[in-house]
């Protein structure tokens, strides 16, 4: 791609657009559209599926990167999510990314309506679709693969990610995005820059998820002390955010010593891993030990310069979430991205009497995709060192199972695992 005048990140310019051009929407002749198929625990195929018929605003994507997310396994392996069951065949996926080959009729003639202006000298916007400037046929895409009613308060408000009636691909009962072919509405697909390729575009979902938690919801700022819980994927990413944004100083917690080292040299300035509970100790109790402990072993205070300003627990687990609550600093926030048990107990007095901000954070809403994407196309987030295993698309079984066990065969961790498009 090339840059356009204005040097937006991601912004192309219409003329550059026109030579990737596909053919014409009325004579575009789809291939077969095969797709990875759950249809309960451990029990996956290929399978043939139709190809999505676009509506006026809707774009067809031919899919040719898409990541495997933690929920993707949970579905996988046990046939679930929480109280979210697989209730039939499903394809998988929603970490994607792709190329447009068909553009619905207000699509296309937007797009047209783009190419005269470009003809005429005028290199200017038009009628945008999405972002900054109408899509195009060819445009290299990350998906945010859910769409809302549009119509709530929550949707109109930009909230959207807590809309009631949100469709999400590869949460029951709806399709995914590994499969050859997938449609979205205009809005909710994000051109890329052509510093970033289709594999980093397909992790711009997760890395909008950290995004969300991070700038969003705790409203991270340069000069901050965070601390994060769970080296994993979004833990990873949730450090890169917080580099990216000026954190002064990110904590990273985990009980694996190979991923905190791992993390250490990524983003992480501070490495700790929590002791065991002694014997006879409460769940309580060895939260607040462990969280003096933390402080200590890092050299943070408790309050004043230098403290925890926002904490963000990846992982789920009830005395992560304790130990997190009693070391932020008074007046400070907590952000839960991770899924465990329904039901924990909390340090509810330190909330009250400190006036701490516990939050909740749930995917993605406004603007969290346009951050992630320009945090990547300015440099101040690398995702190459977090791509560690890359999969034929006849092979997606061998990438779930892999990243199941967190290991390869040759005994290599595993922190994100791409599948390419079919062939």
């Amino acid at each position: 791609m090339t840059t356009s005048t204005t040097g937006a990140p991601g912004a192309v310019s219409a003329a550059a657009q026109s030579k990737r051009d596909q053919p014409d929407p009325v004579d575009f002749k789809p291939k077969s559209n095969p797709g990875f198929i759950l249809h309960g625990k451990l029990s996956t195929s290929f399978e043939e599926l139709p190809v999505p018929e676009v509506g006026p605003d809707e774009a067809l994507i031919e899919v040719r990167k898409t990541g495997i997310c933690g929920s993707d396994v949970h579905f996988y392996n046990s046939g679930r999510l929480g109280h979210v069951h697989v209730c039939g065949p499903m394809c998988l996926g929603h970490e994607s990314a792709g190329i447009i080959v068909q553009l619905g009729s207000n699509l296309a003639a937007q797009a047209e309506k783009v190419k005269e202006m470009a003809k005429g000298g005028d290199r200017g916007t038009g009628t945008a679709a999405v972002g900054k400037r109408a899509l195009m046929l060819g445009d290299h895409v990350a998906l945010e693969p859910g769409v809302t009613c549009r119509m709530c308060d929550d949707c109109r408000g930009g909230r959207y990610n807590i809309c009631e009636h949100m469709a999400f691909a590869a949460y029951p009962p709806f399709d995914g995005t590994l499969q050859r072919y997938y449609k979205l509405p205009a809005d909710t697909l994000y051109p890329l820059p052509q510093s970033v390729a289709l594999e980093y575009g397909a992790m711009m979902e997760p890395l909008s998820v950290s995004v969300h938690s991070l700038a969003n919801v705790g409203k991270v700022r340069a000069g901050n002390t965070v601390l994060i819980f769970g080296a994993g994927p979004v833990g990873l990413l949730a450090m890169a955010v917080a580099k990216g944004l000026g954190a002064a100083k990110i904590i990273a917690v985990d009980i694996n010593e190979e991923r905190l080292n791992f993390a250490k040299g990524y983003a992480a300035t501070h490495i700790w891993i929590p002791g065991k509970p002694k014997e006879g100790e409460s769940k309580p109790e060895y939260s607040l030990r462990s969280a003096k402990e933390l402080l200590l072993a890092t050299g943070t205070p408790i309050r004043g310069p230098g403290a925890i300003d926002v904490g963000m627990d990846a992982t789920g687990a009830e005395t992560c979430i304790q130990t997190g609550i009693n070391a932020i600093r008074p007046g400070g926030t907590f952000v839960q991205t991770g899924h465990g048990n329904p039901d924990i107990q909390v340090p509810i007095s330190r909330i009250i009497t400190e006036e701490l901000s516990l939050r909740g954070s749930w995917r993605y809403s406004h603007g969290d995709y346009p951050m992630a994407i320009d945090l990547v196309a300015r440099g101040l987030i690398d995702l190459k060192p977090l791509l560690t295993h890359t999969f034929k698309f006849e092979d997606a079984l061998e990438a779930f199972e892999i990243t199941k066990n967190g290991k390869d065969k040759d005994g290599k961790f595993v922190i994100k695992c791409v599948i390419d498009g079919p062939e």
